[in-house]
């Protein structure tokens, strides 16, 4: 049985990119399908689909490669996790990499990238970081 089924994804995502495949399934959750929405907005990701099989729900997603084969995601970190949960003010999820990089925070108002939960003026618990 799988406890936290973010860092899971995340590792499925990161295996995928590895060994170069074009697609990766991950479990189904409401926090793993706003972060997987959230990654193919910002472009690390092709696209994602949810797949229901009878009462079992999956997410595939299609991994974005550049021009030379490389996976466009550098790097995937889970921040919070269940046995340490890690918390940001609206000031501390500002910037991420220079701009260059995205924290995923979960709010009071959804999950939402950190540029928008800048804008709301909110913050969360931090749920990965990429970039």
């Amino acid at each position: 049985m799988i406890n936290d089924l973010v860092s899971d994804s995340l590792t499925r995502i990161r295996n995928a990119g590895m060994r170069k495949l074009n697609a990766a399934t991950l479990v189904h959750s409401k926090s793993v399908e706003a972060m997987v929405n959230i990654l193919v907005d910002k472009g690390y990701l092709e696209s994602a689909n949810v797949v229901e099989d009878g009462v079992k729900k999956t997410i595939k997603v299609a991994l974005k490669y550049d021009d030379n084969g490389v996976v466009v995601i550098n790097e995937m970190k889970r921040v919070s996790k269940p046995g340490r949960r890690v918390y940001k003010g609206k000031e501390d999820i500002k910037r991420f990499k220079n701009g260059y990089g995205t924290i995923i925070v979960s709010t009071s108002h959804g999950v939402l990238p950190n540029d928008k939960a800048y804008e709301l003026g909110i913050g969360g618990e931090v749920m990965c970081t990429i970039w």
